[in-house]
C-alpha cells in the first residue's frame, strides 16, 4: 500500500486534477489512506452540472450564433475545471474528448458538441463498452467521421477505421477487410436535429464477416466483437497509463490493468482505482515527469492563487485564458486532428515556453493592481504571502511556496537564488511583509518560481 503523505498527495492531485490549491491538499491529506481518498473524493459520483444555457436543447439551425455559443460552452467547461475541487471527473471528460475525438470546425453546431461533452461527463468512469456504443451513434461523431453519410450501397469507412485504429485496438490488430465489414455494420444512422436516428432502409441488412465471425451485425455487435480481443483492454489501459503515469508505458503493468479492466466487464472506475492506489503510480521516477498541458498550466496557476469560480469575470478572465490556451495549442473542442493532442514534448517549444512564462507573469502582475483588466479579484501579493504562516521568515516562506508550486525539491543553488529574489536589497534578518517594497519582491519571487523549468512538470 502506498504511503499517503504530502509528496504522494501532490503527485496524485497534480496528475488527476487541473492543478490544486493548498485547501485541496489539506482536504486530501485529511484521509488516512490513498484508497480512502480515491474512493471518497477522487472517483466519487457527484451531481451533473446544469448546462451552459437553454440553447443546448434548441434544434440546430444556421443563425450566426455558433461562435458565441462555442465561447459560452468553453467558458462553462473552464468553470467546471476550476471548480472541480478534489474530484477528477472533469479530467476524465478531457481524456475522453481527446480519445473519441470530434472537433467544432466540422461538427459546426455547439449543441452537438455539448451533447458529446455531456456524454463523456456522464460516462466518465462508467462502462467503456457502453461508452463506445454510445459514441458510435453520437451526433457529433456521426458528423465528424462521416457516419451520417454511410449507407448500405456506399458505406463510409472513416469511422470504422478510426474505431479500431485510434479508439479500441491500435494498428496491427485488424485487417482492411475488417474495416470494410465493420463499415457495413455501422450503416443506417443519420443525424436528425439533436438526435441520431436509425433509418432501416440505409442499413446493410445482410451478413458480415468480422474477426472470423459471421452474422447480420450492427454497431453494437461490432463493439462487442472488438472487446473480445485482449488487445482492446490493453490499448485503452495503455492510453490511461500514458496520460496519468508516464509517456513510455510499462507493458507488464499495463497487462495487470487490462486484467482488472476485463474482469470488471470494461468498467472504467475499477481500473482507475487500481491504477491510482498502486505502487507503480507513485514510483519516484514518475514524479514531476509529465509536462503540463495548457489547461493544467493556466488553471493550475489560478488554483495555486486560490481563485474560485465566484471570483472569475468570464468576459475578461476566461477570454484571456481562451487566448492563452489557444496560443499554447490547446483550444477545447478543437483538437488538431482525429488523433487528438499528442501531448508531452509536443506541448513545449521555444514559442510556447515563452507564452507560458508570459502568462504566469501576467497573473502575478494582476495581484493588487486596480488597473488590471483580468483577474481583478486575485489576492494582493502581501495578502497572499500572509496566508502562509511562515510569511515573515524568508527561507521557510520560500520553502512553503515552492512546496505548493513544484512537484519535487529544487537544488540548493536554485533555492538560494529564490531567497535572494525575495529579499531584493534587504538582508535576511530584515525581511518582513511590512517592509516598503515587499509587494514587488513577493511578485518577483512568484514569477521566478513559475519561470523555473520545474514548474512545467506535473
Amino acid at each position: 500500500m502506498p504511503v499517503w503523505d504530502l509528496s504522494n498527495a501532490k503527485h496524485l492531485l497534480s496528475r488527476c486534477l487541473f492543478g490544486y490549491s493548498r485547501k485541496d491538499l489539506q482536504r486530501a491529506l485529511a484521509y488516512s489512506t490513498v484508497e480512502a481518498f480515491v474512493e471518497k473524493e477522487l472517483l466519487a459520483d457527484s451531481p451533473l452540472p446544469a448546462p451552459p444555457g437553454d440553447w443546448v436543447s434548441e434544434t440546430p439551425v444556421n443563425n450566426n450564433l455558433e461562435g458565441e455559443r462555442y465561447r459560452s460552452l468553453t467558458y462553462w467547461w473552464y468553470d467546471r475545471m476550476l471548480a472541480e475541487e478534489t474530484n477528477m471527473r472533469e479530467k476524465m471528460v478531457l481524456f475522453w474528448h481527446n480519445h473519441f475525438v470530434s472537433a467544432r470546425d466540422k461538427v459546426n453546431y455547439p449543441q452537438h458538441m455539448y451533447l458529446q461533452n455531456a456524454l463523456f461527463r456522464r460516462m466518465a468512469w462508467g462502462n467503456f463498452r457502453q461508452l463506445a456504443k454510445d459514441v458510435t451513434i453520437d451526433p457529433a461523431m456521426l458528423i465528424y467521421l462521416d457516419g451520417r453519410l454511410s449507407r448500405n450501397n456506399s458505406p463510409n469507412e472513416n469511422y470504422a477505421r478510426e474505431l479500431m485504429e485510434l479508439f479500441t485496438l491500435g494498428i496491427g490488430n485488424y485487417t482492411e477487410e475488417d474495416i470494410k465489414q465493420a463499415a457495413l455494420a455501422l450503416t443506417g444512422w443519420q443525424v436528425n436535429g439533436l438526435t441520431a436516428t436509425f433509418v432501416a432502409s440505409r442499413f446493410a441488412n445482410s451478413n458480415k464477416t468480422f474477426f472470423g465471425k459471421t452474422g447480420n451485425f450492427n454497431h453494437e455487435n461490432i463493439i462487442d466483437l472488438i472487446l473480445e480481443k485482449p488487445q482492446a483492454a490493453e490499448f485503452v489501459c495503455r492510453k490511461l497509463y500514458k496520460e496519468f503515469v508516464f509517456y513510455k508505458p510499462n507493458e507488464a503493468f499495463i497487462k495487470q490493468m487490462a486484467n482488472v479492466f476485463r474482469q470488471n466487464n470494461y468498467e472504467i472506475r475499477p481500473v482507475l482505482s487500481f491504477l491510482f492506489t498502486s505502487e507503480e503510480f507513485f514510483s519516484a521516477q514518475y514524479k514531476g515527469a509529465k509536462i503540463k498541458n495548457p489547461m493544467e498550466i493556466t488553471l493550475g496557476v489560478l488554483k495555486a492563487f486560490d481563485l474560485t469560480v465566484m471570483q472569475i469575470t468570464p468576459s475578461a478572465d476566461w477570454a484571456y485564458i481562451f487566448s492563452q490556451t489557444q496560443a499554447l495549442q490547446q483550444q477545447l473542442f478543437s483538437p488538431p486532428d482525429v488523433q487528438g493532442w499528442v501531448g508531452q514534448r509536443d506541448w513545449i517549444s521555444s514559442t510556447t515556453y515563452a507564452v507560458r512564462g508570459g502568462f504566469s507573469d501576467y497573473v502575478v502582475n494582476a495581484m493588487g493592481n486596480t488597473r488590471s483588466t483580468q483577474f481583478k479579484l486575485i489576492s494582493p501579493p502581501v495578502d497572499y504571502a500572509r496566508s502562509y504562516k511562515t510569511s515573515e521568515e524568508a527561507i521557510k516562506f520560500v520553502d512553503d511556496v515552492v512546496n505548493v508550486f513544484l512537484q519535487f525539491p529544487i537544488s540548493s543553488p536554485k533555492k538560494q537564488t529564490l531567497v535572494n529574489t525575495l529579499l531584493g536589497s534587504t538582508i535576511l534578518a530584515n525581511w518582513s511583509t511590512s517592509t516598503p517594497g515587499a509587494e514587488n519582491q513577493i511578485k518577483a519571487l512568484l514569477k521566478a518560481i513559475m519561470r523555473l523549468p520545474e514548474f512545467q512538470f506535473a
